[in-house]
């Protein structure tokens, strides 16, 4: 598989490890979706499916000390960045064993380890505290860059603006990437914003930007690679408009009425895993057999993470005031 632009060829392996990886990611929330159903995950869940391309394509050029900063739609990032199963299941059902102890859930996966800064309830709230980041790593002449995912919606938002102002302002190692799924919750783009063209705007702060398929996993891992190698050179923040599609509902409250099922359908025959199942299908002799043996491998970790999360232990009353800003009064 080649990309139009730099004509990069990508041997066998690695596209069965880049559908391997979306594939978990898809697999996994999909369980999600049921474990929700029958109320083992409580509270908000909101579903990466129909964009794992973009976790999985940047992903691939990040280095240990990168950092990541995304939002509440975060759990295709996190297991893309090395997350285990177990940590981010564990989080969602409120367990010890989660990722941030039980006390984050669904929307505030973390990691110190990884430099997963993780999901951010608030709408273009991780823009500035990627800058933030990144303005500490570049005094202290540390070779990091940052990675900030947002959706569409936070556009429209002033900490967009401000943020980007500031990281071109400063030149800040920032990697600026909207995930434009159309939808900012149950609003369209375009009856939201003059300039639907979103990585104008990036353009606009004189920040390097362009637009990617973001259904192709091939072409977000090959702009994603070019704009870090940019910034590891000191050419300051880039930006990236990923162009995708949300196939499940802004959360699992969604009722979706705002959108046609036939746009639905039509967007679903070109998802990434089937872009690039379809394409390794023909160019590489991949059969639906092969990629059974994959969701079979995926299902059984899956089942694991499921039953580790179901074991473990709700933090004790007495804990709960543990690692709190203020000491209560209990007299």
């Amino acid at each position: 598989m080649t990309s139009p632009d730099k004509k990069i060829h990508l041997g066998k392996e690695h596209l069965s490890q880049l559908l391997y990886q979306m594939l978990r990611i898809r697999l996994f929330e999909e369980r999600c979706a049921e474990l929700y159903t029958q109320e083992k995950i409580r509270g908000f869940l909101h579903l990466y499916i129909g964009e794992e391309a973009i976790a999985v394509g940047v992903c691939q050029s990040l280095q240990n000390a990168d950092r990541m900063v995304c939002t509440y739609r975060e759990h295709g990032h996190a297991l893309a960045r090395g997350m285990s199963m177990t940590a981010v299941m564990a989080e969602m059902f409120g367990k010890t064993n989660g990722c941030s102890r039980g006390r984050g859930g669904s929307m505030h996966l973390f990691s110190d380890e990884l430099n997963f800064y993780g999901g951010n309830a608030i709408v273009a709230g991780g823009l500035p505290l990627a800058v933030g980041l990144a303005l500490a790593d570049k005094k202290l002449q540390r070779d990091s860059v940052t990675c900030c995912f947002f959706g569409e919606g936070a556009v429209a938002e002033g900490e967009f603006h401000e943020s980007l102002n500031l990281a071109c302002l400063w030149q800040l190692p920032v990697l600026f990437i909207c995930e434009n799924n159309l939808y900012a919750m149950g609003t369209a783009l375009e009856r939201s914003e003059s300039e639907t063209e979103l990585y104008r705007k990036a353009a606009s702060y004189g920040m390097p930007a362009q637009s990617v398929n973001g259904m192709n996993v091939v072409d977000v891992e090959v702009a994603a690679k070019q704009a870090l190698e940019a910034i590891r050179q000191g050419q300051g923040p880039q930006f990236l408009e990923c162009r995708c599609y949300r196939f499940k509902g802004h959360s699992m409250f969604d009722t979706q009425l705002y959108r046609r099922k036939e746009e639905v359908e039509q967007w679903l025959s070109k998802g990434p895993v089937v872009q690039l199942s379809d394409w390794m299908e023909k160019n590489y002799h991949l059969s639906n057999q092969d990629i059974d043996l994959l969701k079979n491998k995926i299902n059984l970790e899956i089942d694991q993470a499921v039953s580790e999360a179901d074991q473990g232990e709700w933090e004790p009353v007495t804990d709960l005031l543990q690692g709190v800003y203020t000491e209560v009064d209990h007299d």
